[in-house]
């Protein structure tokens, strides 16, 4: 197995700020970057903004500003985001940066060089909101005769001189690809529907813009830029250094997932690949493509309806910790999940405040009253001890494997079942009654208890960073012990440790 490990996110569209699909993803993305840090990988992890477009110079238009103005405001409500919720990107790529336009037209010379692109003009039905074509078929008439895209947005006829991308071509190399690769796409139902779509026969891709001029410049044809989705899907070689293809991106390169929504899948699975293809350069490993985060009830946010909420006030109400983990924790992965304040209260007070804080700040208050604010001598022998850090350890493996497989809900369900069970034996062996009689064996119990939380809050860490770390900051475990490889290392009998405090506070639901 490789040892790097390459994940992206998609290009967030910065024509408004974030919402909580965007906070979605980039948590999600980041709980793999940090489980793959953990596991001992060499990760890349970015993230960035698509800039160009349409959509954009109509929104600044509007608003009465310049597009880079725009575009500069937005990008920073992104960067925001993930300094908020403790995204640890590697890179943040912003399409409007020059390095980003010399990678996409190097990508552009490749696919020229392949004779993949040639001059025509286009007239079909257009997506602004998307910056998507779809065939008419794909469309519908709405109830006030409107014409709609396939994801409910209005589409208009467009003719322009355009560059076409040789899309038939590939028709039948995706499909080879897709049955060599079973696990490129993913969940399996994004890849049934896009065999389907590539089975149905693929049309050549109208590939250049003469209609705005906001956008990468097309060499050598004055007055075309690209069209977006080219345009945004280089990022990912931007990133690690494309078109130069020195250390990172010979090391990087093909990334190893591409983290995207549902409602992106086409562009990722079908124009990236063939797209590369195209260039000669080889192509990801996986595109996933995640549900959706959905209101209480299984409804669809919008403004209309009243129910859309903000990510940066849930983190700040909540915390960073417990909205990370109720989003983690509360959709199977590749499936649409809700939210809810409600929800969100119900499970982290169960899961972080009760079954892990709790433990912790017992198990440690003991400690620090009656073994001297030190680990306490390291006396594991009997079977229920044993057999505890044997089940932990088990629970770690399988919740590893889970993860490996990006099955995130699932690991976390996991582990918490191991922090019942720890609780479990901690009642069930009461060191405070066993101290009355037998000051040794509880001292016993006490040690087994924090091992286990040891090992625990270092195989959750990627998933709660902050309660994770600060419990093992009370453990007075060192930050470069905090991995994978240092399960294997338990806590030393006789280490002073702080006094203890609560790491995940109880949540109470905001006034109002």
């Amino acid at each position: 197995m490789s040892n790097k490990f390459y994940i992206t996110t998609a290009i967030s569209y910065p024509n408004g700020r974030p919402h909580i699909g965007h906070a979605y993803e980039a948590i999600a993305g980041d709980a793999i970057a940090r489980f793959m840090r953990a596991s001992g990988r060499d990760v890349r992890f970015i993230t960035g903004t698509d800039e160009h477009g349409l959509k954009m110079v109509q929104t600044a238009r509007d608003a009465g500003r310049s597009t880079i103005d725009l575009a500069d405001e937005m990008s920073g409500y992104f960067k925001e985001m993930c300094a908020k919720l403790d995204i640890s990107v590697d890179a943040f790529v912003r399409t409007s940066e020059a390095r980003h336009h010399d990678a996409s037209r190097a990508l552009w010379d490749r696919m020229v060089a392949s004779g993949d692109l040639y001059l025509d003009r286009y007239a079909g039905w257009y997506s602004v909101r998307d910056e998507a074509f779809y065939d008419e078929k794909e469309t519908t008439l709405g109830d006030d005769g409107v014409r709609l895209s396939p994801q409910g947005t209005p589409v208009e006829w467009l003719v322009e001189e355009s560059w076409f991308f040789r899309l038939s071509k590939y028709q039948q190399a995706l499909l080879d690809h897709y049955r060599a690769h079973p696990d490129f796409i993913r969940p399996s139902a994004r890849a049934n529907e896009v065999i389907r779509f590539v089975e149905g026969g693929l049309k050549d891709l109208s590939v250049s813009r003469t209609s705005f001029d906001w956008g990468v410049k097309v060499p050598g044809a004055d007055g075309h830029v690209m069209y977006v989705w080219v345009d945004a899907l280089t990022t990912y070689l931007t990133a690690i250094g494309f078109p130069g293809e020195g250390a990172d991106f010979a090391h990087y390169w093909p990334a190893n997932v591409h983290l995207i929504g549902k409602d992106i899948v086409r562009f990722h699975a079908v124009y990236w690949p063939a797209f590369l293809m195209s260039a000669g350069l080889p192509l990801p490993e996986q595109i996933f493509g995640h549900g959706f985060v959905l209101a209480r009830g299984g409804e669809k946010m919008s403004k209309s309806a009243g129910n859309v909420v903000d990510p940066m006030a849930i983190a700040e109400n909540f915390g960073v910790d417990a909205f990370r983990y109720f989003l983690l924790r509360e959709i199977s992965f590749g499936q649409d999940g809700s939210y809810s304040a409600e929800a969100l209260v119900t499970r982290c007070n169960a899961d972080l405040a009760n079954n892990f804080g709790n433990l912790a700040q017992r198990s440690l208050s003991m400690i620090a009253k009656n073994c001297d604010g030190k680990v306490p001598a390291a006396t594991v022998g009997e079977g229920a001890d044993t057999a505890l850090l044997a089940n932990v350890d088990d629970a770690g493996a399988r919740a590893q494997a889970a993860m490996e497989g990006l099955q995130i809900s699932q690991a976390l369900e996991i582990l918490w079942a191991a922090f019942s069970d720890v609780n479990q034996y901690f009642a069930d062996c009461a060191p405070w009654a066993v101290r009355k009689e037998n000051p040794a064996r509880a001292d016993a119990i006490l040690y087994t208890t924090v091992e286990a939380v040891r090992r625990l809050a270092i195989l959750v860490a990627w998933a709660v960073p902050n309660g994770a770390d600060a419990i093992l900051d009370l453990l007075a475990v060192p930050a470069d012990a905090r991995d994978f490889a240092a399960l294997a290392t338990p806590l030393v009998a006789g280490t002073p440790l702080p006094p203890p405090v609560g790491a995940f506070p109880r949540l109470e639901m905001p006034e109002g």
